[in-house]
């Protein structure tokens, strides 16, 4: 997936850094960097699987494009702690793409899957959407998802994501970008999340290596 020139940068937190930058691939020249997926403003819409799910968290509703796809795999792993982080991770992906649909950086769905440095930085990256005037569209695949509990409120979740399919889109004329696909396709993520006093398990910080070998089998 390609983007724009002047959106090729990176928003580092502190000393480990929540990396929110540039797709790669295609024309953009960029290599090693973050990128978390948008979608496209019209369409049908669709709600997000945590609409209808109980729990002691009154989750907001999100809603996304039909031409707009996140997959997640695996989606559960039989363990009930594991299996909220991931669920709250995909949340976290779409509520991400859902404020780049809006063009709204302080979107409340963004706001309530992260927390402090986490919130900072998407909101920074929507932002940069924003001022290009710039979406995209497509399939976006994240797999391979692995959860390692640290202690009852503190997590990390290890991930890749395939973008071969996804495609920057120029909001005023439609034109398409990156769609010719590279190894920077496929970018490996590392999330830190901390679990709040509601249950939800937010993003903190997150950091991705594009062109990871790992991500490309």
């Amino acid at each position: 997936m390609n983007r724009p020139a002047r959106l090729v940068t990176a928003v580092l937190i502190t000393s480990a850094a929540l990396l929110l930058t540039a797709c790669g691939g295609g024309d953009a020249g960029s290599d090693d960097n973050g990128k978390i997926a948008g979608a496209d403003a019209g369409g049908q819409k669709t709600a997000s699987p945590s609409a209808s799910r109980s729990d002691s968290a009154k989750r907001p509703e999100i809603k996304l494009p039909s031409d707009v796809k996140l997959t997640f795999t695996p989606e559960e792993t039989g363990n009930s702690v594991k299996d909220a982080i991931l669920r709250d991770n995909a949340e976290f992906h779409r509520a991400l793409d859902a404020a780049i649909v809006a063009q709204n950086p302080g979107l409340p769905a963004l706001k309530y899957y992260t927390d402090g440095e986490g919130a900072a930085a998407a909101q920074k990256w929507v932002q940069q959407f924003k001022d290009a005037g710039w979406t995209v569209t497509g399939s976006v695949r994240y797999f391979n998802r692995v959860v390692k509990v640290k202690s009852t409120t503190n997590a990390a979740i290890g991930y890749c994501g395939d973008e071969s399919k996804g495609y920057s889109r120029v909001i005023k004329t439609g034109e398409l970008k990156g769609t010719k696909v590279t190894k920077d396709n496929y970018v490996a993520y590392s999330a830190q999340v901390t679990k709040n006093e509601q249950g939800v398990w937010q993003l903190v910080k997150i950091t991705s290596t594009r062109g990871a070998v790992g991500c490309q089998a």
